[in-house]
């Protein structure tokens, strides 16, 4: 599933053809993704100018001139992609339709955007904008990695006198919003804490070194494309390329990358997830 630098490259790939840009038409092929789609979709979004593009956690939400939301998550398998852009960076031909194109978006300025989702565990809905917070997906989100309110005292705050792994954490949303299984495993390698470490016993000097170690981590993504494992596509259809710098995920039984460590990487189960990570230099 795309986690936060996968969905943030996506946003930045649609903002120049989608930002102040008008749906001229939207097509809606089936009635459903992972659940039903909003009534009379369609019809909702043609006509509307989108007046910005943003991202929560890993949501996409366009908020439009009629004053609702569309809120968008790509699923395990979604992706959006952009042609015909007449600015000149996507400048390929509109695709003929494919079998899994199941809501197409005809801009007026002729860029075509396309969600394509063959396992269809995407979803999108339609809220009033001012109240798109309190969206049953989105109200009990944690703050934004990279935004202001996620520092080191908030996560100290957070993980004071909790008993859970740092690993299972670090995942919850309703701490930190965005990040998955793959980043977390990297930010804890290049923290140099153990995944299964009880986060009310990790000191909490150590505890606020997570806090530039998960942005330098999202950075370093985000300015990569993201990572493609499987499905995951930038917006002009390229795949994303950070995982040719991980350091642990997905590399059990190679060596570690550590100036002068002599260990493995090894995979555990938590929480019906792989983790990957050094025992010799993660304690």
């Amino acid at each position: 599933m795309p986690e936060l630098p996968e969905v943030e490259t996506v946003r930045r790939g649609l903002a120049p053809v989608m930002e102040g840009q008008i749906i001229a038409q939207a097509l809606v092929n089936r009635p459903n993704l992972r659940w039903p789609f909003p009534e009379r979709m369609a019809e909702r979004l043609t006509g509307q100018r989108v007046e910005r593009l943003r991202r929560r956690s890993k949501y996409i939400l366009a908020d439009l001139s009629s004053g609702e939301t569309l809120l968008i998550h790509l699923g395990m398998s979604g992706r959006m992609t952009v042609s015909g852009d007449p600015l000149g960076k996507f400048v390929r031909n509109h695709p003929a339709a494919q079998k899994h194109d199941h809501v197409v978006l005809n801009m007026a300025s002729g860029a075509r955007i396309i969600f394509n989702d063959p396992r269809r565990f995407g979803m999108m809905d339609l809220m009033a904008t001012r109240t798109a917070e309190q969206h049953k997906l989105l109200v009990a989100l944690g703050p934004e990695p990279l935004g202001n309110d996620f520092h080191e005292e908030y996560l100290i705050r957070a993980f004071n006198g909790r008993n859970a792994p740092v690993k299972t954490a670090l995942l919850d949303q309703r701490i930190v919003a965005g990040l998955g299984n793959i980043y977390v495993c990297e930010v804890l390698f290049r923290a140099k804490i153990a995944p299964t470490r009880k986060i009310g016993k990790i000191a909490p000097k150590r505890v606020a070194s997570l806090v530039p170690v998960i942005r330098q981590v999202l950075d370093d993504a985000i300015r990569a494309g993201g990572s493609s494992l499987r499905d995951f596509r930038q917006a002009d259809g390229e795949l994303g390329y950070f995982q040719h710098s991980f350091d642990v995920y997905g590399r059990e039984g190679k060596a570690c990358h550590s100036p002068g460590c002599t260990g493995g990487i090894q995979r555990i189960t938590q929480g019906g997830r792989s983790t990957f990570y050094c025992a010799q230099c993660q304690r």
